[in-house]
């Protein structure tokens, strides 16, 4: 029997908000490292999506998966209310996952 990891599903914004980005991840501290630093290159390197506004822990990882595309097909109005629920000032949420 293997042990299931936890997975994320996450949004991230930019500067300025007007850029929603949703992943998933099993290791969201060192997944926003890469966001951050650019190490990923292509959608959030390029309009500098690296701030963490919302993320869930996710069990299984079918289910993980099933989340990230029921956020992603959801309306920018759907992603708003989400962030809005857990994040109403929109504050970068990276300094709570790491490591104390």
């Amino acid at each position: 029997m293997r042990e299931e990891r936890s997975l994320y599903v996450y949004i991230l914004t930019n500067k300025h908000h007007t850029v929603l980005y949703t992943g998933v991840t099993s290791d969201l501290v060192n997944r926003m490292i890469q966001h951050q630093n650019k190490l990923i290159k292509g959608f959030t390197a390029r309009y500098n999506v690296n701030k963490l506004v919302y993320y869930e822990e996710v069990g299984e990882p079918e289910a993980a998966i099933k989340r990230e595309k029921q956020i992603k097909t959801g309306s920018r109005k759907r992603k708003l209310e989400l962030i809005n629920s857990i994040n109403p000032e929109w504050e970068d949420l990276f300094q709570q996952i790491l490591p104390h």
